[in-house]
C-alpha cells in the first residue's frame, strides 16, 4: 500500500510532458465553439437590421422624386428580381451551406475564387472607418435635440455668421436673396463639420465629434463582443425600435399641411424619364447598396444558421420587407418636404435632399417649423442611430467572421475573439478620425464614392455569379439547397445566375465607367489630382484582389495549366455530403464489403483476412 502511494507521488511529480495521455493539465486551453444563432428570429432580425439602413431613408425617397416618381419603380423591380435577390440568396445560402466566413467560403467551393473574399472583406474594412462616422453626427445632433430651442433653428449662435437668416414661414426670401444662409447649413458646415476650404487643409478635429465617434464604437463593440450570442439579443431591439420611429414620423408627416404636395412629388410617374441610362443605373446601384450583398455580411450571418434552416424563404421575405420598407420611408420623408415646401412657399426641388443632406440639413429644417420641434428631432435622429448602428456592427462581425475562420486555432480560444474584435474597433476609429478634421468631410466622400461604390460592388458580384453557376455549377449548388431546405426552388433564379445577373451586372459595371464622373463636393468643389487618385486607391484595392490572386494561384500552382486549373476549381472535400452523395459513397463501400465477403469469412473478431499479396505490411 505504501509503495502504490509512493508511486503515485512521484507521478504527480513528473513533468507534465512525460506524463501518460490521460493525464492532461487541467489548463490546457481548447478551442471555443463556433456558434450557432439561438433560433430563426434572431438570425432574421440581424439580417433585417444589416439590409435596412440609412439608404432605405436617405437615397431611395430622393432616387424615386429625382428618376420619375412611379416610374422608377419599373428600373428598380426588374434589378431586385435579376439581381438583387439572386445574389441575395447565393451569398446567404452558401454561408449556411459551408459554415464559413466570407473568405473561407470561396476557398472551399473554388479556390481560384478566394480573391472574390478578400475582395468583399477589403469593401466591409473600407466601409467599417467611414460609415460609424454618420452615426457620430447623428449622435452629437441627437445631444443638441435635449433643449427647447433648437440650435440649428436661430442665427444667436456664437458659429452664425452675419449673413445668416431665419425661417419666415410663408417667406421664400432665404432662397433667393444673395449672399444669405440659413442657421441649419451654418450649424452643419460651421458647427458641425468646421468644414475646411478644401481637401489641402485637413485642419484641426472636432473634439466633441471625436467623443461621439467614441460613444459608438463602445456600442457597437459591446454588440457584438461576444459574437452570435450577444448580436442575436441586440437586434431584438435596434432592428425593431427603427420601424417604431419611422411609423411615428410617417403618422406625423401625413397630418401636417402640405404633405400631399411631397408625396406627389415621390410617386408621380413620368415614364419618360426612363429613356435615361442613368435612371437604370440609379436603379442597379441602390438594389446592390441597399440589399448589402458583395460585402460578405449576409455569407456571415448566414454561416452561423442550422443546416436544415430554410435559406430561401427567409431571404424572400427580407428582401420584400426591405423593398417595402423603402417605399414606406418615401412617404415619411416626402411628406414632411412636402410641409416645409408648404411652409415657405417654394418648390419641392428646392428642399429635396439626399444622404447627408437629407439627413442633416432638410429634415432637421423641416423639424424646426413644427410644434414641439424637440420632440421630433429626438425620435429623427433615434432612427438614424438605430438604422445605422446594427448594419455597423453587423459589418464589423462578418469582418471578425471571415478572419477568424481563416486562423481558428489562433482566434478562438479563450477571450482572443473579444481582444481582436477590440483591435478591430480601435484602429478603424484611429482611421476613422480623419473624417472628423476641418477637411474631414472631403475625405468622407472620397470613401463613399470610391471605396464601397456600385462600381466595386457590381464588379464582385459578376465573379460571384460566374464562380456558383459555371465553374462550381448552378446545378450542384441547387443540389446542396436541396439537402438543406428539402426541396429546389423555382428555378429562374438559376437562370439568373447563370445568364441575366451576370449579364446585367457587367453592363451596369461597363455603363458605370463610360459615364464615370469625377466626384465634386456639393456640385462645386472639385478635388485636386492627388486627391481623385487616392479615390481610385481605395476602389481597385478591392477590385484588384480577385485578377491578382487568381494570376498568383496558377503561378505558384504546380502541374501543366490543365492540371492547375483541375486542382483550382474543384470543391474541397470536407464539405457537407447531400444525401445522394452519401448514398452512393454507402453503394460503394457495400459493394467493397461484399468483394470481401466472396472471398473468405470474417475471422471471430469481426476481421476479413487479407491476401499477402494485398497486403502492404
Amino acid at each position: 500500500m505504501k509503495e502504490h502511494k509512493d508511486d503515485t507521488e512521484n507521478l504527480s511529480k513528473m513533468d507534465p510532458s512525460s506524463r501518460p495521455l490521460d493525464i492532461v493539465p487541467s489548463t490546457e486551453e481548447k478551442m471555443t465553439e463556433r456558434g450557432q444563432w439561438g433560433n430563426k428570429v434572431e438570425f432574421v432580425l440581424s439580417v433585417a437590421g444589416e439590409i435596412i439602413g440609412l439608404g432605405n431613408v436617405w437615397r431611395f425617397p430622393y432616387l424615386c422624386y429625382k428618376n420619375g416618381g412611379g416610374a422608377f419603380f419599373i428600373p428598380y423591380l426588374i434589378f431586385l428580381f435579376a439581381c438583387g435577390i439572386p445574389v441575395f440568396f447565393l451569398e446567404t445560402a452558401l454561408g449556411q451551406y459551408t459554415s464559413e466566413g466570407g473568405i473561407t467560403c470561396w476557398r472551399k467551393v473554388c479556390p481560384l475564387f478566394e480573391g472574390v473574399g478578400y475582395a468583399t472583406q477589403v469593401i466591409v474594412a473600407l466601409l467599417n472607418i467611414y460609415y460609424i462616422v454618420v452615426l457620430a453626427w447623428a449622435i452629437f445632433y441627437l445631444s443638441n435635440s435635449f433643449t427647447w430651442d433648437l440650435p440649428w433653428a436661430s442665427c444667436n449662435n456664437t458659429w452664425n455668421t452675419d449673413s445668416c437668416m431665419e425661417f419666415q414661414r410663408g417667406n421664400s426670401s432665404i432662397n433667393h436673396y444673395e449672399n444669405t444662409t440659413s442657421p441649419v447649413i451654418e450649424f452643419w458646415e460651421r458647427k458641425v463639420l468646421r468644414i475646411s476650404p478644401g481637401l489641402d487643409h485637413i485642419g484641426s478635429l472636432n473634439w466633441d465629434l471625436v467623443i461621439c465617434l467614441a460613444v459608438a464604437w463602445v456600442i457597437c463593440y459591446f454588440c457584438i463582443w461576444k459574437g452570435v450570442k450577444s448580436t442575436g439579443k441586440v437586434v431584438y431591439f435596434t432592428a425593431t425600435f427603427p420601424y417604431a420611429m419611422l411609423l411615428i414620423l410617417l403618422i406625423r408627416g401625413v397630418t401636417l399641411p402640405g404633405a400631399y404636395r411631397g408625396i406627389q412629388f415621390y410617386l408621380y410617374p413620368d415614364l419618360g424619364r426612363l429613356s435615361d441610362p442613368q435612371v437604370w443605373m440609379d436603379a442597379g446601384t441602390q438594389i446592390f447598396f441597399s440589399y448589402a450583398i458583395c460585402l460578405g455580411c449576409l455569407t456571415a450571418l448566414g454561416s452561423y444558421n442550422k443546416y436544415n434552416n430554410n435559406c430561401y424563404r427567409d431571404c424572400l421575405s427580407l428582401c420584400f420587407l426591405n423593398s417595402g420598407t423603402s417605399f414606406v420611408a418615401g412617404f415619411a420623408i416626402f411628406s414632411i418636404l412636402g410641409f416645409m415646401s408648404y411652409e415657405q412657399s417654394v418648390p419641392i426641388s428646392e428642399v429635396a435632399e439626399s444622404g447627408p443632406g437629407l439627413a442633416f440639413i432638410a429634415y432637421p429644417r423641416a423639424v424646426s417649423m413644427m410644434p414641439f420641434s424637440p420632440l421630433w428631432a429626438c425620435c429623427f435622429f433615434i432612427m438614424i442611430v438605430f438604422l445605422g448602428l446594427d448594419s455597423q456592427f453587423v459589418c464589423v462581425e462578418s469582418l471578425v467572421t471571415a478572419m477568424v475562420d481563416m486562423y481558428p486555432s489562433t482566434f478562438r480560444r479563450k477571450n482572443r475573439r473579444e481582444l481582436f474584435i477590440l483591435a478591430v474597433a480601435l484602429i478603424s476609429f484611429l482611421m476613422g478620425l480623419i473624417m472628423l478634421t476641418e477637411g474631414g468631410m472631403y475625405v468622407f466622400q472620397l470613401f463613399d464614392y470610391y471605396a464601397a461604390s456600385g462600381m466595386c460592388l457590381l464588379f464582385v458580384a459578376i465573379f460571384e455569379t460566374v464562380c456558383i453557376a459555371w465553374i462550381y455549377g448552378a446545378d450542384r449548388f441547387y443540389d446542396n439547397i436541396e439537402d438543406m431546405i428539402g426541396y429546389r426552388p423555382g428555378s429562374l433564379i438559376k437562370y439568373c445566375w447563370l445568364f441575366f445577373t451576370p449579364a446585367t451586372c457587367f453592363g451596369t459595371f461597363a455603363f458605370s465607367l463610360i459615364k464615370y464622373t469625377p466626384l465634386k463636393y456639393n456640385n462645386e468643389y472639385v478635388y485636386p489630382w492627388w486627391g481623385y487618385g487616392l479615390g481610385w486607391i481605395l476602389a481597385l484595392s478591392s477590385m484588384m484582389c480577385i485578377p491578382l490572386w487568381v494570376a498568383m494561384k496558377l503561378y505558384y500552382t504546380p502541374g501543366t495549366l490543365k492540371e492547375r486549373l483541375t486542382i483550382l476549381t474543384t470543391p474541397s472535400t470536407d464539405l457537407p455530403k447531400t444525401k445522394l452523395e452519401q448514398e452512393k459513397l454507402l453503394a460503394v463501400f457495400a459493394a467493397d464489403g461484399d468483394s470481401l465477403r466472396q472471398k473468405a469469412p470474417p475471422t471471430k473478431d469481426g476481421y476479413f483476412p487479407v491476401d499477402e499479396k494485398e497486403s502492404n505490411c
